[in-house]
């Protein structure tokens, strides 16, 4: 799709790829109906019950902190705490002035491709308006991120994803992750009153890092429904980076979801604010079920379309090597 084409699947905004005429598909074809996590974005099945634990451990910890000042006991920690809701209302603001002041806005003439993927999703996710998309200078990082001041919502791009996102490489992964972040915004996560209600809550290790992990598992289904082929690309850059992301083979990567195990890979994923990158690859993969959240996918699976999958053998161990194969009588270490 180039900068003039019609945005598929929007009520409004006719398609003018529907009318041409298609090649008649084979005799034995058929269309599989769309896999769950293939179709318009859900939200993870564990967001909403941990947004109610966390918002109900935050009233309760903001009734007991007012109960302990009115009683006399006054620390810092319990005054900062009771100013929360102006201290949020600064911190929003300030994060909103930065790259108004500093970075670059898209616009049809400034960035235009990431404009028009902000736009497209904006309208694919039945947005009212366009949220404002400034471009930052990375330095070297790969980041992205949204947020919202008053009845504003923004994403902010580090210019080093649009190194990404150059025709050379794999614009379809930049377009994968500015889908990522406008649905962090379709999806309530900027919402100040979501921020002021979770933020006793989502500083608890394990319950706070649940809530996170699931939005990221949700802002990803927006992602995938924006540009599914994007998802190989996306999850290239974040564990090979800008330059090394077509060296990463997508398949692989996510195999190794069910291959690595033990105490300690759980811990990484259970205390991450995201989830930890195979096993989102392996749940942009399987669009049949929502991403694991606490213990690690066990089946190896192969797409067939529509979203759809199918079970396979699992092959053997990417850093495996048959007996007697490395030089000078080398050995692998035992696995532990």
């Amino acid at each position: 799709m180039d900068a003039h084409s019609p945005i598929p699947n929007v009520p409004g905004v006719a398609d003018s790829s529907a009318a041409l005429d298609r090649a008649a598909p084979p005799p034995d074809a058929y269309w599989l109906p769309p896999a769950p996590y293939a179709q318009r974005p859900r939200l993870h099945p564990w967001e909403i019950p941990m947004l109610v634990l966390i918002v109900a451990i935050t009233v309760i910890g903001y009734a007991a902190i007012v109960v302990l000042v009115l009683a006399g006991q006054f620390s810092e920690y319990f005054l900062a705490l009771l100013a929360a809701p102006l201290l949020l209302l600064l911190v929003r603001g300030l994060t909103y002035a930065q790259p108004r002041v500093n970075g670059v806005q898209m616009t049809p003439t400034q960035f235009p491709e990431g404009y028009r993927m902000v736009v497209e999703a904006a309208a694919r996710y039945g947005l009212e308006y366009v949220p404002d998309a400034y471009v930052v200078l990375g330095n070297g990082m790969i980041n992205a991120f949204a947020s919202g001041h008053g009845f504003r919502r923004f994403v902010v791009v580090y210019s080093d994803l649009f190194e990404v996102g150059g025709r050379a490489r794999d614009p379809r992964a930049l377009e994968f992750i500015i889908g990522h972040e406008v649905g962090h915004i379709a999806a309530g996560h900027t919402s100040y009153w979501r921020q002021l209600g979770t933020g006793v809550g989502m500083n608890i290790p394990f319950i706070g890092a649940a809530l996170s992990r699931a939005q990221e598992y949700t802002a990803d289904n927006y992602g995938y429904y924006t540009q599914p082929a994007g998802a190989p690309g996306a999850i290239g850059v974040l564990s090979a980076g800008k330059y090394m992301l077509s060296a990463v083979d997508f398949d692989q990567f996510a195999d190794r979801a069910s291959h690595e195990r033990g105490v300690f890979t759980w811990a990484v994923n259970a205390l991450a604010s995201h989830p930890v990158l195979t096993w989102r690859a392996a749940a942009l993969r399987d669009r049949t079920r929502a991403g694991a959240m606490l213990f690690r996918p066990k089946t190896i699976v192969r797409g067939v379309g529509s979203g759809n999958v199918v079970p396979i053998p699992p092959p053997p161990h990417p850093a495996a090597i048959a007996p007697g194969t490395l030089p000078n009588g080398l050995e692998m270490p035992p696995k532990i």
